[in-house]
């Protein structure tokens, strides 16, 4: 059964430093800051539905398994039934409301991040809502306003395709070709 889905503007940000990001939006009136790093899919979704704010910012990435899963593939530590698993298990999560796909990434440092964890972010997720993952700098201090500023500036696009139109595809999402081909 789905859960009621908040239909506020939803913003993970994701990265090392989600921590100290989420810090520095606290207190801005409109904006929910929930930390939800390693917790239950189910319980983040809950949460985030529950929120009344317009702005929902949060550091749980629904699909953190499917992305670990497509970067060893393509680093060889793994196999394409891990993957393929995490994508049906994903898909399953966002079928019943127990995960819930947010509206924009926010990438902290995607370009300090080793070579296909970059290529997962700019390529493989990135390729198919371009607008909805964007790149940011670790705030430096919980007053550094660069989160802030990149909030307020979220450009409007396309939203993202359905999630069963494009994760069992992600096998053929390959590092340094995603786009590429016609």
């Amino acid at each position: 059964m789905a859960h009621a889905v908040n239909t506020g503007t939803i913003v993970a940000i994701v990265g090392e430093h989600s921590q100290e990001a989420l810090a520095s939006l606290d207190g801005i009136r409109g904006v929910e800051v929930l930390e939800l790093r390693d917790s239950e899919p189910a319980l983040a979704a809950r949460r985030i539905a529950a929120a009344g704010t317009p702005w929902i910012v949060h550091d749980a990435d629904p699909l953190e398994h499917v992305a670990a899963a497509w970067v060893e593939l393509f680093e060889e530590r793994s196999t394409l039934g891990a993957l393929e698993l995490e994508v049906e298990t994903a898909l399953a999560m966002f079928q019943t409301g127990s995960a819930l796909m947010p509206d924009y990434y926010i990438v902290l440092e995607p370009l300090g991040a080793p070579d296909t964890w970059r290529h997962w972010w700019c390529g493989a997720l990135g390729h198919h809502a371009p607008q909805r993952v964007l790149a940011s700098p670790a705030p430096a201090t919980v007053t550094d306003a660069a989160i802030r500023r990149l909030l307020s500036h979220l450009p409007s696009s396309r939203p993202w395709p359905d999630p069963a139109s494009w994760l069992p595809h992600l096998p053929f999402e390959i590092p340094d070709r995603v786009g590429l081909r016609n």
